[in-house]
Parts: C-alpha cells; sequence; structure tokens
C-alpha cells in the first residue's frame, strides 16, 4: 500500500541518518502526512531495533559503514594492485623486446661471421687444391 511503502521510505531514511540528527516536515513524501498511529508504530519500530540511549544504532552503522569502507577499501586496493600488475607485464614485455632485439643482433652477427668463415674456408680450401696440384707438378719435373 502507499502508507506501507512511505513508512519504509521513512525508515530507510531515519536510518540513513541515524548517527546525525535529521530535520524534516511532513508530509515528506508527495501523498500526505502521516497518521498518528503510522507515526507511534513507525518510533515503536525504531526504538525496539535502536534503542535512544544504546549506542547499538551508532554500532549497527559503524559495522555497515566499517563493511562498506572495507569494500571501498578492497575495491581501491584491487585497481591499484592491477595497475600494479598492468605495469609489470608492460616492463617484462619490454624486457623480452630488447632481449628478442638484442638476440637479433646477436644472430646477424653469428651469420656474418659464418658467412665470413666459409669464405675464408673455400679460399683456403681452393689454394690446398692449387699448392698441391703444384706440388705434384713439381715433384713430376723432378723426377723426370
Amino acid at each position: 500500500s502507499v502508507h506501507s511503502k512511505r513508512f519504509f521510505d521513512l525508515f530507510a531514511l531515519i536510518m540513513q541518518f541515524a548517527e546525525e540528527p535529521v530535520q524534516f516536515q511532513l508530509p515528506i513524501f508527495g501523498g500526505g502526512a502521516f497518521t498518528s498511529d503510522e507515526m507511534h508504530e513507525l518510533l515503536s519500530l525504531f526504538q525496539s531495533e535502536h534503542p535512544a540511549n544504546s549506542n547499538s544504532g551508532s554500532d549497527t552503522n559503524r559495522a555497515v559503514y566499517s563493511v562498506e569502507e572495507r569494500k571501498r577499501r578492497r575495491m581501491i586496493s584491487n585497481r591499484e594492485s592491477a595497475r600494479r600488475s598492468r605495469w609489470r607485464k608492460k616492463r617484462h614485455l619490454e624486457n623480452l623486446t630488447n632481449q628478442l632485439n638484442l638476440l637479433r643482433i646477436e644472430n646477424r652477427e653469428l651469420k656474418n661471421r659464418l658467412y665470413l668463415v666459409s669464405r675464408q674456408y673455400q679460399f683456403v680450401s681452393r689454394e690446398t687444391h692449387w699448392l698441391q696440384t703444384e706440388s705434384l707438378e713439381l715433384q713430376q719435373k723432378l723426377a723426370g
């Protein structure tokens, strides 16, 4: 019903500001004022769950605030952790990229050395073959 919705809306409003004084004028919501019986019922429910001279109301709010604050802090902590993780991942990727570039340079240098050594081998091999041939010819001239 309209009255029960207004009742719970008012109750939620009072609970939200239980640690701070709340000042309002009736009617709070657009459907007319609460009746005297509704106000007494509302106040009795509020006082039975949260006695006026007890700290349980503020303890409850502190507990709720504490849970919300822990959630907020956890969310901030998770965001910061994710940011650090992204930063570490980025640094790791940069390091791997640098290593890759260094290895490519080393590989190119080794290929160049291999090419030069291979060319030197071919030259020495041809020279050896030529010297052996010349040696045989000289031996034949001496023998003959």
